[in-house]
């Protein structure tokens, strides 16, 4: 991590990070895949649950296309994610950037890849994200743990 103060006396910090998570859900790839492509199925699942009141969602999923979710938490925090698709191969992979902002606070950037093969009737996903974490306002402890209690509501969703 690098750390440095700037000319206001605030501590500015850079941590980088590179995790991969590994899935098997039991659907079939396209089914997997309209899960993510399409806002209706992305928003049972995605930035759903109790306690949280989304505030703007949109999602163009293609190459060099945006999604934006943003909400709070039980009232309070406001959670912002901004992404731009940078590679969308249909039933296969996408790739994506993303930035993240609490309150304001730019928290992180992020590139994302998700691979998708089939496995039987399941879907293997390989998920591996780089990120760049600021200011000492997020970590990729923090990060991968939110983005597998992602992952377990994508798997309720798809078994239910």
């Amino acid at each position: 991590m690098t750390s440095t103060t700037s000319t206001t006396g605030t501590t500015r910090s850079v941590a980088h990070s590179t995790f991969v998570i590994e899935r098997t859900f039991d659907a079939p790839v396209a089914r997997v895949w309209r899960a993510f492509a399409d806002l209706d199925e992305k928003r049972a699942w995605f930035g759903a649950g109790e306690g949280w009141t989304k505030t703007e969602e949109s999602d163009d999923f293609r190459a060099g296309g945006t999604a934006v979710d943003e909400g709070r938490f039980d009232g309070g925090v406001l959670s912002r994610y901004v992404a731009t698709y940078t590679d969308v191969v249909e039933h296969e992979r996408f790739v994506l950037t993303y930035d993240m902002w609490l309150d304001g606070a730019h928290i992180s950037t992020s590139l994302a890849t998700y691979e998708l093969e089939p496995d039987g009737d399941r879907t293997h996903l390989r998920y591996t994200e780089q990120g760049v974490h600021l200011d000492g306002l997020d970590s990729a402890a923090q990060r991968e743990e939110g983005t597998r209690g992602i992952f377990d509501a994508l798997a309720v969703h798809l078994g239910g």
